[in-house]
């Protein structure tokens, strides 16, 4: 058996980052990957990915970025890169290869079991992210047989899905970057629209993550908002790493081609069944981009900074289809994929502890579990960039810091 203070399960962003905070600290601990470094961003991300978040946004702890483009989009492989380089400076105790089994208490400490060995400790931060499980809706068991289905973390590229058209489930991130591409690569894409957060990549002459920054959205604590639980379920915003226009907004995806329907409710004998309120949920995307607008334009004018500042400005309204399609017969159409982009969720199924809610969701107070058990890398964890590479900084810091007392409480118990 095998022992050390504390054990950090994944090594991507968050793994690395706290393994900083705690090897600041003194803390003696082990960082457990199933794969490689980075595993996630190597393996479930297709070909042309790059992160949607500006270079200034993707430091690390320690490690700010210093590259000479400070306001372009980083490629997965630079990001990969990127922290191969970062766990060597650090001198990351990385153990790859090695695939965590279990998490259970013993006496006062922990045991956790792997393929490779058991390692008793005194804590644990999981830090596998939000993203480790691609949902499918419960109804994906029917879709009919000879269409091909796929998720965001199997999808690579256009050309392996087999041939016909193509119905892209989901309108966040992942769902119109990849609608997009397979449209220009000459497939014919449907896009089933529900809920979405639309924005466009630059506003007033600033990227709009600038502006969410700037103006302290990002900074915004999990314990200073209403509805937490509603504030961690908000899809991610519509947005590629590409500056300019923004590219995923359902105008733009619809002057390429792509056809706009409602949100999927439901497969029925080889029919794909659309809910009739693509307009409320279009209209309801308008008016929440307008209050944030709005909300940098209150910055600007009570900073003083109007006459230094490009003009305001709206974007036009979402334009919705005449006659929104209510069904798809997939087969007589045509359709030869589905591709699932209906969200992720984090799989936390090998901790063998009372820590979960009804619905399977690992229960926190801004990461704190229990007493030595920590989680990283999920929405809004401890603030609204939780999930951004920068974002995880910030919270290493705060759950190390309470790791540390946690730690000198228990040995002077």
């Amino acid at each position: 058996m095998k022992r050390t203070t504390t054990v950090i399960i994944g090594a991507g962003q968050s793994g690395l980052a706290m393994s900083y905070e705690l090897t600041a600290r003194g803390v003696d601990h082990l960082i457990l990957e199933r794969g490689k470094i980075a595993n996630s961003w190597r393996t479930e991300r297709w070909d042309s990915l790059r992160l949607l978040t500006p270079n200034w946004m993707n430091g690390l702890s320690g490690a700010d970025y210093r590259g000479q483009d400070h306001d372009g989009y980083m490629s997965v492989s630079d990001l990969i890169e990127r922290l191969d380089r970062y766990a060597d400076a650090i001198s990351a105790p990385v153990v790859d290869e090695t695939t965590v089994l279990g998490v259970t208490r013993a006496g006062v400490g922990f045991l956790v079991w792997t393929d490779q060995m058991l390692i008793e400790c005194e804590s644990v931060v999981v830090a596998t992210g939000a993203a480790s499980k691609a949902s499918r809706p419960r109804f994906a068991g029917a879709l009919p047989g000879g269409i091909a289905d796929f998720t965001p973390l199997d999808y690579k590229r256009p050309g392996d899905l087999p041939p016909g058209n193509v119905l892209v489930v989901g309108a966040s991130a992942s769902g119109t970057q990849i609608a997009r591409e397979l449209q220009e690569s000459g497939r014919q894409v449907t896009l089933a629209v529900g809920e979405h957060v639309r924005v466009p990549r630059s506003y007033r002459d600033a990227d709009v993550l600038t502006w969410m920054e700037i103006t302290g959205r990002w900074s915004t604590r999990y314990d200073e908002v209403d509805d937490l639980a509603r504030q961690r379920r908000v899809p991610s915003f519509q947005l590629a790493g590409l500056a300019g226009d923004n590219p995923l907004d359902l105008n733009a995806l619809q002057e390429i081609g792509i056809e706009l329907v409602g949100r999927m409710a439901a497969l029925q004998d080889g029919q794909a069944i659309f809910s009739g309120a693509l307009n409320n949920a279009c209209t309801a995307a308008d008016l929440k981009l307008d209050r944030l607008l709005n909300g940098f334009d209150d910055w600007v004018r009570e900073s003083g900074m109007e006459p230094l500042m490009a003009p305001s400005y709206r974007l036009p309204r979402t334009r919705i289809p005449k006659a929104p399609r209510l069904s798809i017969d997939l087969k007589r159409e045509g359709f030869g994929a589905v591709i699932w982009a209906t969200g992720y969720r984090p799989d936390h199924r090998w901790i063998n502890l009372p820590v979960f809610d009804r619905k399977g969701n690992i229960q926190h107070d801004g990461g704190v579990v229990a007493a030595g058990l920590y989680v990283m890398g999920l929405p809004f964890l401890r603030r609204r960039k939780s999930t951004f590479i920068d974002g995880a900084s910030e919270d290493a810091s705060e759950l190390a810091m309470h790791l540390e007392n946690y730690l000198r409480r228990k040995q002077a118990a």
